[in-house]
């Protein structure tokens, strides 16, 4: 075979690469997961096992026919546990059961915030409305879940009379002890004390 007619045949065969490529039908992109339970026509099942809205379990129904029920009672139809046959699915008002779902991650990532240290600072001659006002934000840190670094400063000839600050010290440790606990106890720093206090 001359080698003009093979190289043609190789041109010819490196021609079809530079063809575009054969279209394929368009696959449907996946669905989205769907945050929450499924609901109402969502809930593909032909049949569900029913719970009214009383709380009643009503067995298998057709879910056209639940759909209908949930929709008279001006509710809506709620999987509830998805992973048995047939799905168990609740007649309820969905809008609360968010908020309430809602309000509970709220509260549980409240129960997982991250304990602060907050400082309290104070004179051992402080008068009684000073004190009453650092009682009070001391008080609102611990139901809040914070720690309190209460720091006691002396000043000049105070060091003389260091009884002062460890009575004062000793009151806070009284007045706090519904709300808190002494997790490290009154100590020297330089010319100050400084004690902390944890919510119980």
């Amino acid at each position: 075979m001359p080698a003009s007619v093979s190289s043609c045949k190789i041109a010819a065969s490196f021609h079809n690469f530079g063809e575009p490529p054969i279209r394929r039908p368009n696959k449907a992109p996946p669905t989205a997961a769907k945050d929450g339970p499924r609901i109402n026509d969502d809930i593909r099942n032909a049949q569900i096992q029913l719970i009214d809205q009383t709380g009643d379990n009503k067995g298998t129904i057709e879910t056209v026919a639940a759909i209908r029920l949930a929709q008279e009672a001006g509710m809506d139809l709620v999987e509830i546990s998805p992973n048995v046959s047939p799905p168990v699915c609740k007649i309820m008002d969905y809008g609360k059961y968010k908020y309430s779902a809602q309000k509970k991650a709220a509260e549980a990532r409240k129960r997982q915030k991250i304990v602060e240290i907050k400082e309290i600072k104070l004179r051992p001659m402080i008068d009684d409305h000073d004190y009453e006002v650092k009682m009070r934000a001391m008080q609102r840190f611990f139901e809040e879940g914070d720690k309190v670094k209460i720091t006691l400063r002396y000043r000049g000839r105070e060091m003389a009379h260091q009884e002062i600050g460890t009575k004062l010290l000793d009151k806070i440790k009284t007045d706090v002890a519904e709300l808190a606990k002494v997790e490290q106890d009154a100590r020297f720093e330089g010319r100050q004390v400084v004690m902390v206090l944890a919510p119980r």
